[in-house]
Formats: structure tokens, sequence, C-alpha cells
């Protein structure tokens, strides 16, 4: 097939550009998304850590004999 019977006209440089921004867009639109995931997913590690420590610091205090070392 020749680029001249090709079904699809070549881009310009315009039309390249503005394909270019809109794939950029695209993508950075996913990236941010993930990030944001990321951020829920640490968010939650963190308060359960936390209920978890909270847990540790109760039983020590109940059946350890004392204060946690820590509080």
């Amino acid at each position: 097939m020749t680029p001249e019977s090709s079904p699809v006209p070549p881009l310009g440089g315009g039309q390249l550009r503005s394909a270019l921004v809109w794939q950029a867009a695209a993508v950075g639109t996913l990236l941010q998304a993930q990030q944001r995931q990321a951020h829920i997913l640490l968010a939650w590690q963190r308060s359960m850590a936390a209920i978890g420590q909270d847990l540790w610091d109760r039983w020590v205090c109940r059946f350890g004999g004392g204060v946690p070392l820590d509080g």
C-alpha cells in the first residue's frame, strides 16, 4: 500500500502535537489516580498499625504488669 492510497492521512505537526498532548493528559490522569490509591492504602495501613499498637499496649498494661515502655 502506498502512502497516497492509505485510508488514514499522515499527521501534520499540529495534529501530532494535539495527539501527544491528549496522550500526556490521559497518562497523567491515570498516574494521579494511582497515586491517590497508594495514599489511601498507606493511610489505611497506618490506621491498622495504630490499632494493633493500641491493642498491644492494652494487653501489656493488663497482663504484662505495667505501663508499656513507649507510653
